[in-house]
């Protein structure tokens, strides 16, 4: 019976070389412990030399060496032809009679284009990075995957080594989906050299955007009757975007609101240096705050607004200890993050039987360049704002000045208010928010939630709008609450009327002159 109609069918040779040798060792020594035979290229052999892993070299195969600087060396019938041979007899007959060895198993990853041209996008040797043999393989192998498999990414060896270590070969389910998997690589690789040879690569918009769904679907959309998945930039490799750039360390999988939610709270924790936490509901903040420990960076947030903190969404940027976790007793949290997670601290989580914990990592993702949404069947995208508050950005407007904790507290505020969904007001009171209002039609309407969350508290506090006062009236209902200082992008008509009311109440109010709006 042909080896492609085996239900796993043996790995008798494989050829592998990698750009990338991330999880090659592990790889070579289950296919050698299955009496695999290795072929690898001279980079792709240095790194199982170290390993001390036996091997063939390619050459062996092709009898060429590297021509033309090693531009050719895997373009060769010795290669190809026990890659493409079908494996019926008339298959196997000429492959004896060419006197060439059938291979079962190609791991082949491109050079990084891609990453190449992001670190110099001025480079102008980008041509010596198009990979012309490794595509020619892996669409070679993925060709006659009745056959054979491929692997196009270091991310499929563990499939491969599991099926293998299980059953000893591989199925052709596997084989089909490594093959799909292959095929959308080179297309990615393809389409990114096409979009930027020959064009100068800048820090600005890229000329076509092109995005590849990563093999993962989320549990469900914004509702549980809508479909949804992730996305990742075409040509970017699973290596080096992860299918989930996280890990989920407790709880059932992560939904659309669930990444939406932790992506702006994510997004907030990385503003501040010190011990913070923040707490997201539906894509905006209703408690941020910064302290000593984050024990009390966590007990400060959770205290914002005891009723919008209902099922929210939990980050925060230091390791959660512990006893970290004493200051959500009490409070339904739906999702918790953090870069790590010390001792039995998941063990004390335990007891919390819907409570999703996701480990963000020592490396934590890289932040957003870009965001994207829809709008009439078109996809919007944009910068991700990133733009920092200079201290020439303070322009006072009102006789009354900030004390300097009041100016910190301002800062504190304005880096809050850019995550929340405008028209978005915030009052903090030194390192913590005391009251947050956001997506609300008009802006005295999220003034008035603001100062209605922090009741008491809002005496004494200051005050980041996103965007200018269209009108006296929030500053009026400010200033009735105890609103000591106030930072806003100025630019209205009205600014004298505001700025008068500002100085009726004793204000301290600052102009940025840029809105930092969030819709």
């Amino acid at each position: 019976m042909g080896a492609g109609r085996e239900p796993y069918a043996a790995v008798r040779r494989a050829l592998l070389s990698v750009s990338d040798p991330a999880g090659l060792p592990e790889l070579a020594r289950d296919l050698s412990a299955k009496g695999c035979e290795l072929v690898a290229t001279r980079g792709t052999g240095s790194h199982l030399d170290r390993e001390r892993i036996p091997y063939r070299h390619a050459e062996e195969l092709t009898g060429i060496g590297d021509w033309f600087q090693g531009r050719i060396k895997t373009l060769h019938p010795g290669l190809l032809g026990g890659i493409l041979a079908p494996r019926d007899p008339e298959g196997v007959a000429e492959l004896a009679r060419r006197h060439l060895l059938p291979i079962d198993l190609v791991a082949v990853n491109l050079y990084p284009y891609e990453r190449h041209l992001a670190e110099h996008p001025t480079a102008s040797d980008r041509e010596e990075f198009i990979d012309i043999g490794g595509v020619t393989l892996l669409r070679a192998a993925a060709k006659n995957h009745a056959f054979v498999a491929v692997a196009s990414d270091p991310v499929d060896y563990p499939e491969i080594r599991a099926e293998l270590a299980e059953h000893g070969g591989l199925s052709a389910a596997l084989r089909l989906e490594l093959a799909r998997r292959a095929f959308e690589r080179t297309t990615d690789y393809d389409a990114a050299i096409a979009r930027t040879l020959g064009a100068p690569v800048s820090p600005g918009f890229p000329p076509r955007l092109a995005f590849a769904t990563e093999p993962m679907r989320l549990r469900y959309g914004e509702n549980p009757h809508q479909a949804a998945s992730v996305y990742a930039p075409a040509g970017a490799s699973a290596a080096s975007i992860p299918r989930v750039p996280l890990e989920l360390r407790k709880g059932e999988s992560l939904s659309y609101t669930n990444l939406v939610d932790l992506d702006t709270a994510w997004a907030i924790v990385q503003e501040f240096p010190t011990p913070t936490a923040v707490l997201v509901k539906h894509a905006t903040p209703c408690g941020v705050a910064s302290g000593p420990t984050l024990a009390e960076a966590l007990a400060r947030a959770v205290a914002t607004d005891p009723v919008a903190r209902y099922g929210c969404v939990v980050a925060v940027n230091r390791t959660l200890g512990e006893t970290d976790p004493d200051a959500l007793k009490g409070v339904f949290v739906d999702l918790l993050a953090a870069p790590s997670f010390e001792g039995a601290v998941l063990s004390t989580l335990g007891h919390r039987p819907k409570l999703k914990v996701v480990e963000v990592g020592a490396t934590p993702p890289v932040p957003n360049r870009w965001e994207a949404r829809t709008a009439l069947g078109r996809l919007l995208v944009q910068e991700v704002d990133r733009r920092e508050l200079a201290p020439t950005d303070f322009r006072p407007v009102t006789t009354a000045r900030a004390t300097p904790p009041e100016a910190c507290a301002l800062d504190f505020a304005w880096r809050v208010v850019r995550h929340a969904r405008s028209n978005a007001i915030v009052l903090a009171d030194g390192s913590k928010t005391v009251g947050i209002g956001s997506g609300q039609p008009t802006r005295v309407k999220a003034v008035e939630l603001a100062v209605e969350v922090a009741g008491d508290r809002a005496k004494g506090s200051v005050l980041a709008s996103d965007a200018f006062f269209p009108f006296p009236d929030g500053i009026e209902v400010a200033g009735a609450a105890g609103v000591k200082a106030i930072i806003q992008p100025g630019g209205s008509l009205r600014d004298p009327e505001v700025i008068e009311a500002a100085e009726r109440h004793g204000i301290a109010m600052y102009f940025t002159g840029w809105r930092v709006f969030r819709h």
